[in-house]
């Protein structure tokens, strides 16, 4: 409904009221003239004359002539704006009841009625005076005053009342006058009242109605969602008022209604009279126009509430458009900057964790896209004003999570392709190194006999055998698959493994032709030069040691040939190794003719702060290949089948045990960590931003550390294998694997060191640059730092940082040796102290706490953390250094669930931990005083924390925030102790 529909439809009812009250005619109420009412010189009782005129009493009234002409205008005026317009059209009936007075009141009324009677007259009947010289008063006076008064209509004087009745039925005349109509002049002037201030409000509720509708129709709408919504909620607030208001008027016309009814509705012999039904007419007609204002108004605000809400729904749609958007681009421009398919298996493999991780970053956005699609179809089939800006958005959206999931799709199976070529080409450079290994490792001499070339032969024709097993002849068919999609450096490397395969399966083709022609010519046998024993041969792999050479042959007719054909392959392998070629070119380097700029550049000419730096660089460098070291040496050879046999069966199913995540170390150290570093030679103040931002990656060492333990176990039981002593001996390794494993761990150490040397040097001076610097860098004006400074600051996060993280490796090894513990006991937080007591467990329904030093203690290990203790028994059992602990996870308490006491006196080394719920304490005994001080006020200070921390949860929830902090965090308990 429009506005002005609203307005016309409010101003007819509020015009009918009028009709209805006759208030365009008469503007007058019973309230206005409500003394003169209650004189009573004049009533309308109700009566009805034998054609249905109005009956118009006028009482006996002393001092009527008295009254004020202004004041019997009035009521004449409201009296006969009573009576229905059909009614008063017929005329009214006018008795003037004078038996007890005079003539000369009888002659005021009739020159009052004559004057200022307002409606049209139809009889006067007078009642004379009962005495006899004032009716005969009255009979002259009524022939000698006729023309005076001036009447139209007749004028009948009666003796008595009986004589009235002659001509009005009693039954429409009051008592007084003989008649059994009941009337009450204060009932009547209450119902009368009533009606007109219930007409009265539904006018001034209707005007209201008016105004809110203009107001509604001239409010503009906001075009954010907070105003929208604080509109609304104004407007339905004023809405509601006004529905309360026109609720709370109906029920006042239905009261009203029954009110008047009452008579009738008790007794089945009342009949209501005229006046009364008249009356019940005018509510009902009230009533009426009443609904019609309800409707009118009930069906403008569905409308506005509807347009209102429609443009809630749009703004709110409109802003979570723009945010899924927003959140959709950014993930498609992540996506488009994700082109990098790996050049390594390794590196393939943490591309598609990354590319897992982009994933489920976009999960969230594009179930919100999907979901606000949906919405913006509902809003279309509920027939939304503004379809035509709702739909393409909708498009749009479903356009945008479509390219992302198809991007990612294709995406994802790239890398998988690219996943299955370094795979297959890492499979291939195995079996060329195996085979490389193989050839070197036939000896010469052994070849010499006939029985030698056979078992020579039957070796290269088994390996040859195991090309199926490495899908050696599908590999080029792969990659000319896929040759579009990779890039030039992974080319190189395909093209460069292929060439090597097909070199090595010549090499293979030409040492089986050789050994047939020696078994074929029956040659006689050469005495054979043996190779030295610590000569034997290498087995090699990209970037690592290069094949050692062969040890020099008899010169035979076929051992030139064999010679010449081993040290081909031996050129042919040595292009893939880099690690050879720097070697050579830092040895080129040192034996050059010009070493000025190597001194020039030397540690010893840097500032203390520099040659921190460049200490750092130098380990870390030499930390990557050491790993890297016993990657090639120790993990990729156990996948040759040469040396599958002196691999024990245990190493082989806990391989991936004993060296833990070391390949995860050096990636991240060799592609990330290496690269940071180089930056900070030239800005030395970047160095404790380089260790604050890769903090999380860090935490790898956290999981290696925890598997430590593990590795130590599976080393000790197998590091007497054979397959152990001959890889060390082709890394040239002074040390056993095991040292070597030990590394990461001295590493953290080493960076602790060199960031506490580093903020010991933290001066302006020390990090100065000096002319004979790093690589010849000359930089004149590097800012001065002082301790103050927020680069000293961020030293000391850094080292801080890192030695938070040698304790969380320290735990990790601690915990890993504890038997029987949860997985999920990080939900405990950080370990603060852990150490070992005396412990008596006392049950509340079994003993007291006076007995409880009958019992004999436990030796217990507690772990002490943010929000719990752990208690473990301590078990002593054998071991290389004698007798060594061993712990068994029994008990977790969280600190939520625990009170803490000191005991009185002769108990300074105890304390007691108690369960809130009061059946169990454990009384815990140090081994000093200040021990237990220290361990009582460290929980004394976390429980403080917890309760701190949870009475601001509540306080929270009671402001309405939901908020979790760790402290709420759950643990299973474990055994009982």
């Amino acid at each position: 409904m429009a506005p002005q529909e609203l307005t016309r439809r409010l101003a007819t009812v509020i015009t009918h009221v009028d009709e209805i009250m006759q208030q365009e005619i008469r503007p007058l109420v019973a309230v206005d003239i409500i003394e003169q009412l209650h004189r009573q010189f004049a009533i309308l009782s109700g009566g009805r004359g034998k054609d249905g005129a109005p009956i118009i009493t006028f009482p006996e009234f002393v001092g009527f002539k008295h009254i004020p002409d202004e004041d019997f205008l009035n009521v004449m005026t409201y009296l006969t704006s009573i009576p229905s317009v059909e009614a008063a059209s017929i005329g009214f009936i006018i008795v003037i009841d004078r038996r007890r007075d005079k003539w000369s009141s009888v002659k005021a009324s009739l020159t009052r009625i004559a004057v200022a009677f307002p409606g049209n007259l139809q009889l006067i009947f007078i009642l004379r005076p009962s005495c006899f010289l004032q009716r005969t008063f009255t009979d002259i006076g009524i022939k000698y005053y006729r023309d005076e008064f001036k009447m139209k209509v007749p004028i009948i004087m009666l003796n008595s009342v009986s004589d009235l009745h002659g001509y009005i039925e009693r039954s429409q005349l009051t008592e007084d006058l003989g008649g059994t109509l009941e009337y009450r002049h204060s009932q009547w002037m209450n119902h009368r009242t009533a009606i007109e201030n219930f007409a009265l409000t539904l006018k001034t509720t209707a005007q209201m109605l008016q105004t809110f509708g203009d107001c509604l129709a001239t409010t503009e709408l906001p075009r954010d969602v907070p105003s929208t919504e604080v509109l609304l909620m104004s407007h339905t607030r004023q809405r509601d008022r006004l529905q309360d208001e026109l609720k709370l008027l109906g029920k006042q016309g239905v009261m009203l209604l029954l009110c008047i009814q009452e008579p009738a509705t008790k007794s089945p012999t009342s009949k209501l009279n005229p006046n009364e039904l008249e009356n019940v007419a005018t509510i009902k007609r009230l009533l009426v126009q009443l609904d019609e204002t309800e409707k009118a108004f009930s069906h403008f605000w569905s409308e506005h509430h509807l347009k209102l809400t429609q443009c809630l729904q749009l703004q709110r749609f409109e802003h979570n458009f723009c945010e899924v958007k927003l959140a959709l681009d950014t993930l498609l421009a992540e996506q488009a900057e994700f082109t990098d398919i790996g050049d390594s298996a390794m590196h393939v493999e943490q591309l598609l964790k990354e590319h897992k991780e982009l994933e489920g970053k976009g999960q969230e956005p594009l179930e919100k896209a999907q979901l606000l699609a949906l919405i913006g179809d509902q809003l279309i089939q509920s027939h939304h004003y503004a379809v035509d800006s709702i739909r393409p958005r909708c498009v749009e959206l479903r356009h945008l999570r479509d390219d992302f999931i198809n991007e990612n799709k294709k995406k994802h199976d790239i890398l998988g392709k690219s996943l299955e070529l370094h795979r297959q080409l890492d499979k291939v450079s195995q079996w060329c190194e195996a085979g490389i290994y193989l050839l070197a490792s036939q000896a010469v001499d052994k070849c010499q006999s006939r029985e030698g070339v056979d078992i020579a032969l039957n070796d290269i024709e088994a390996f040859l055998g195991t090309e199926k097993e490495y899908e050696l002849s599908s590999l080029k068919e792969f990659y000319n698959q896929f040759e579009l999609m990779l890039t030039l450096d992974v080319k190189a490397k395909a093209q460069k493994v292929l060439q090597k395969l097909g070199d090595v399966q010549e090499i293979f083709h030409k040492r089986q032709m050789s050994l047939m022609k020696l078994a074929a010519r029956q040659t006689r046998p050469v005495q054979p030069v043996a190779p030295h024993p610590e000569s034997s041969p290498k087995w090699v792999s990209p970037k690592t040691s290069q094949l050692s050479s062969l040890a020099p042959l008899q010169k035979t007719p076929e051992a030139p040939y064999l010679e010449t054909e081993l040290n081909s392959l031996e050129k042919k392998d040595d292009e893939t190794k880099s690690e050879v070629k720097d070697e050579e070119i830092l040895e080129s380097s040192h034996g050059g003719e010009n070493p000025e700029p190597e001194h020039l550049g030397g540690p010893e000419n840097l500032s203390p702060g520099r040659r921190i730096v460049h200490d750092l660089l130098e380990t870390e460098e030499i930390y990557i290949k050491e790993i890297k070291s016993i990657i090639d040496g120790y993990i990729i050879p156990m996948d040759f089948i040469w040396l599958k046999h002196l691999i024990p069966d245990v190493l082989q199913n806990n391989k991936d045990f004993l060296f833990g995540n070391i390949r995860e170390l050096y990636e991240f150290h060799n592609r990330t960590f290496l690269k940071e570093l180089e930056k900070c030679i030239e800005n030395p103040e970047l160095l404790a931003r380089c260790f604050l931002k890769r903090k999380e990656d860090l935490q790898i060492y956290f999981k290696y550390h925890k598997n430590l333990p593990r590795a130590r176990a599976i080393w000790q039981e197998c590091q007497d294998c054979a397959y152990f002593g001959v890889c060390q001996r082709q890394l040239d390794h002074n040390l056993p694997l095991f040292k070597y494993l030990r590394g990461p761990s001295q590493r953290l150490m080493k960076y602790q060191m060199l960031l506490k040397g580093l903020l010991d040097f933290e001066s302006p001076e020390d990090l100065e640059i000096h002319p004979g610097d790093l690589d010849g860098g000359l930089a004149k004006n590097e800012p001065k730092r002082t301790k103050d400074s927020a680069f000293s600051a961020e030293l000391q996060q850094a080292l801080a940082m890192m030695e938070d993280l040698i304790k969380s490796c320290e735990l990790a090894v601690d915990l890993a040796a504890v038997t029987g513990c949860p997985d999920d006991i990080g939900k405990l937080g950080k370990l603060l102290r852990h150490g070992s007591f005396n412990v008596w467990t006392v049950h509340k329904d079994r003993y007291k706490m006076k007995d409880f030093i009958r019992f004999k203690p436990s030796q217990r290990q507690i772990y002490l953390f943010e929000r719990g203790i752990v208690f473990c028994k301590i078990r002593m059992e054998p071991s290389d250094q004698g007798l060594s602990p061993h712990y068994i996870f029994k008990k977790s308490m969280q600190l939520l669930t625990i009170s803490i006491r000191q005991l009185g006196r002769g108990s300074n080394r105890k304390f007691e931990i108690a369960n809130r719920n009061g059946l169990e304490k454990y009384i815990l005994q140090a081994a000093s005083k200040e021990i237990r001080d220290c361990w009582f006020s460290e929980i004394s200070k976390l429980l403080m924390e917890q309760q701190n921390n949870i009475k601001d949860v509540y306080e929270d929830e009671d402001n309405g925030r939901q908020i979790s902090p760790k402290s709420l965090g759950t643990f299973p308990v474990g055994r009982q102790l």
